[in-house]
């Protein structure tokens, strides 16, 4: 009797355990999807993105934030803009002629899904 209850509760332990490892393992993947997405966006925000390298980004980003006014930030872009227009020439790569404008990152609808933001069809009255 004694033995039996000792194995079943290792069993249970077990599959605490188990189930546990399980949890941590589905978080980690989480973080890392998150992460992957981030870095995504952000190589998709910064013009000449995938010419840089991520210490670029990162200052280019901070540029950016410390700037006061838009016409600042918008001056920096411009000459953002032309030193990844020169790489790429540099390199043989293909950039837009244009930089995304500001707010018009996510293309037609804002990405808000199918309705383009707001409420949803179903929301609608």
């Amino acid at each position: 009797m004694v033995i039996r209850t000792l194995t079943v509760s290792a069993l249970a332990c077990s599959l605490i355990l188990a189930g546990g490892v399980a949890v941590a393992a589905d978080k980690v993947q989480a973080q890392d999807r998150t992460q992957d997405q981030t870095k995504l966006q952000d190589q998709e925000q910064i013009y000449g993105s995938q010419l840089m390298t991520e210490q670029e980004r990162m200052q280019h980003r901070s540029m950016m934030r410390s700037f006061k006014t838009n016409e600042e930030r918008e001056a920096y872009r411009m000459e953002h803009h032309k030193r990844m227009q020169e790489r790429a020439k540099e390199k043989g790569v293909t950039l837009p002629d244009e930089p995304m404008a500001q707010g018009r990152m996510m293309g037609p609808g804002g990405g808000m899904g199918p309705a383009g933001g707001g409420m949803g069809a179903g929301g609608r009255k």
